[in-house]
């Protein structure tokens, strides 16, 4: 049997998954870890200091958990907040000194597409077109695809650290800072408008993240092994309630993570965007998207 790791070094998540792949072929999960360690937690041009050591430490956990597995095929992927940290190349190299795990920088398009790739696993496309949506903390990727192909990707630089760095510092949200949050992402996501006109969808398809949070806490979510669907008049309901909650209220709310409790508000909001904007009539929930592609890509290298 072969094991395989994939990291997965988000702006405010680490993810660590480990496969096997047994004598069948077929591969079963065997450890998943997410750690929170928001490395733009004081601001996005640079990792601060207690980022920065929260985040080596949970490489070096990471790689004490791979040697625990005997897994030896490890890739780790660095994203949007390792791409644009003045010091994101400074925290490669001491990942590498400290815990041993070398790590790639990818760019956005190669995010979009190893998304697709995860995604086409877990959910059923049907007959039309599906606008996949993988909301990170630094970025956020939009793929318009059908199960065999990607008919447009892009990475924005709109993810939910960065939206509330610049847009979410009142509490409750104001309604001015809501303004300027439309406006500013009216403005900066006019190309997926456009692309929109030529490739209509009504399905959003969310890639973890807010996704996975909505799907706990709406109600009557149809859910699978791998994905869930969700009606959209269930969300406004929701989106609606957390937008006029304060941080306190937020913390309070069982059905609302801790870890997700600040940056909730604007990835609701942006969910809700986008929602209106491509009059979006079902939601689907991907429980797979980058890590599950690279894993893909590690066990089917190409020839």
């Amino acid at each position: 049997m072969s094991r395989y790791g994939v990291i997965d070094l988000g702006t405010n998540t680490f993810h660590l998954l480990i496969i096997e792949v047994n004598e069948h072929g077929e591969a079963i999960e065997i450890f998943r870890e997410r750690i929170f360690v928001k490395l733009a937690e004081d601001g996005i041009g640079k990792i601060g200091k207690r980022a920065y050591l929260r985040g080596l430490q949970a490489l070096s956990h990471f790689q004490k958990t791979l040697l625990d597995y005997h897994v030896r095929n490890v890739n780790a992927f660095g994203t949007a907040a390792l791409r644009t940290a003045s010091n994101g190349n400074e925290f490669i190299a001491d990942a590498k000194s400290e815990s041993g795990i070398s790590i790639q920088l990818i760019p956005g398009s190669e995010e979009a597409r190893l998304i697709h790739i995860g995604v086409t696993q877990a959910v059923e496309f049907g007959e039309e077109k599906g606008l996949i949506m993988d909301i990170g903390g630094g970025s956020v990727e939009f793929i318009i695809a059908d199960k065999n192909q990607v008919f447009w990707a892009e990475s924005f630089p709109i993810g939910v650290a960065v939206l509330h760095y610049k847009f979410h510092q009142a509490e409750p949200i104001s309604l001015e800072e809501v303004e300027v949050l439309h406006q500013h992402l009216n403005e900066m996501l006019q190309p997926l408008f456009e692309v929109l006109k030529n490739h209509k969808t009504t399905c959003l398809i969310g890639a973890s993240g807010t996704f996975d949070v909505l799907e706990d806490i709406l109600p009557n979510a149809q859910k699978t092994k791998l994905s869930a669907t969700i009606e959209v008049k269930n969300f406004h309901p929701i989106y609606q309630k957390i937008l006029t909650m304060n941080m306190e209220e937020r913390r309070a709310d069982e059905n609302i993570p801790l870890t997700r409790a600040d940056m909730i508000v604007v990835a609701l909001f942006l969910i809700d965007f986008i929602i209106k904007k491509a009059d979006i009539k079902k939601i689907l929930v991907s429980a797979y998207a980058m890590k599950e592609g690279i894993l893909w890509e590690m066990r089917n290298p190409k020839t």
